[in-house]
């Protein structure tokens, strides 16, 4: 059962959910640039830098959230998101790799 933010519990991760969220661009664009950095990085929703609106935004990341791709910690003032590289390592073996190597191809 998801908790009070809308986490499902690793085992409740769905793969079609997963995939759904990684098909937008600026989504799986998030989820690069949490693999290109080191494992336990918590960002802002801006640092990202995604060329859409406030409330955009906004529904990206609960897209994200409610998927299980990320943890979203409110902090009042301000919001820190982190990759559930663990648990999506766990629950989708290689899923994050197929990422990192999407990433790196487009890169060159």
């Amino acid at each position: 059962m998801p908790d009070q933010l809308g986490h499902p519990d690793r085992d409740e991760m769905e793969l079609g959910k997963v995939l759904a969220a990684l098909a937008d661009p600026h989504r799986r664009k998030v989820v690069t640039d949490f693999l290109a950095g080191p494992d336990d990085a918590e960002r802002t929703c801006t640092s990202f830098n995604l060329p859409v609106s406030k409330s955009t935004l906004t529904h990206h990341f609960r897209i994200l959230r409610e998927a299980g791709l990320v943890l979203d910690a409110d902090y009042g003032n301000r919001r820190g998101i982190t990759l559930r590289r663990a648990d999506l390592d766990e629950r989708f073996p290689g899923l994050m790799a197929l990422l990192e190597n999407e990433a790196r191809h487009f890169a060159e």
